[in-house]
């Protein structure tokens, strides 16, 4: 039979605690070796009980799970962190990520889930909650999408300059774009401002580079 997993519990609350060590101590592969309900024992207890899975409440009496994981990254890197919490803010959830959580899970979880989610992170895997997923995918795209548009030009202006890009003339751009020839100008002139070029071949040439187009 292979080494089971060597969990350690932090919660504030002692039922939580209590529940999750009886449902963990059930499986043959898990091994409950501590719990505690405040940040700054985990340090100590991770010396001690050696846990290759900390399961990790967000929310803690004394300091955050976020600056437990993160000092948990800086001295004991090879223990994968599971944040377990009621909360769903992608903020929150970034945050955990950043600091070096490898699992992010809500609390209403099945138990199934659960235990499935604590023996991937022991595999070196990853898990995120489907309730979160969803936000931080959006979150990525958005910010993806934000750093192909330059600064400072709106959607219209991004559009003339594709078009600048291939080539085409402001009388052209005007009938692809729906709007008179003066106020295509007029855009083409605030992008050449905006991106801090002289002309047409500059602007092109910088919008391709930095994969705006």
């Amino acid at each position: 039979m292979s080494a089971r997993i060597r969990v350690l519990i932090v919660d504030d609350h002692e039922m939580v605690r209590e529940g999750l060590m009886s449902m963990l101590s059930s499986e043959p592969d898990f091994e409950v070796v501590g719990q505690t309900g405040f940040g700054e024992a985990v340090a100590e207890l991770v010396e001690t009980s050696r846990p290759d899975v900390v399961l990790l409440d967000a929310r803690l009496p004394d300091i955050s799970g976020v600056e437990v994981c993160r000092r948990l990254g800086r001295t004991h890197p090879g223990v994968a962190v599971v944040i377990l919490t009621t909360y769903t803010d992608i903020e929150l959830v970034e945050e955990c990520l950043q600091a070096g959580a490898r699992g992010y899970v809500v609390k209403d979880v099945e138990r199934f889930s659960l235990k499935e989610s604590i023996r991937a992170v022991s595999r070196g895997q990853a898990v995120l909650a489907p309730q979160v997923a969803g936000h931080v995918i959006d979150r990525i795209r958005s910010r993806q999408a934000g750093e192909r548009r330059p600064a400072g030009l709106n959607a219209s202006q991004v559009a003339i300059l594709r078009l600048i890009s291939r080539g085409h003339s402001n009388r052209e751009i005007a009938a692809d774009v729906h709007l008179s020839e003066n106020t295509v100008k007029t855009h083409v002139q605030e992008i050449f401002r905006k991106l801090g070029v002289r002309n047409r071949v500059e602007a092109a040439i910088l919008a391709g580079k930095s994969g705006w187009i």
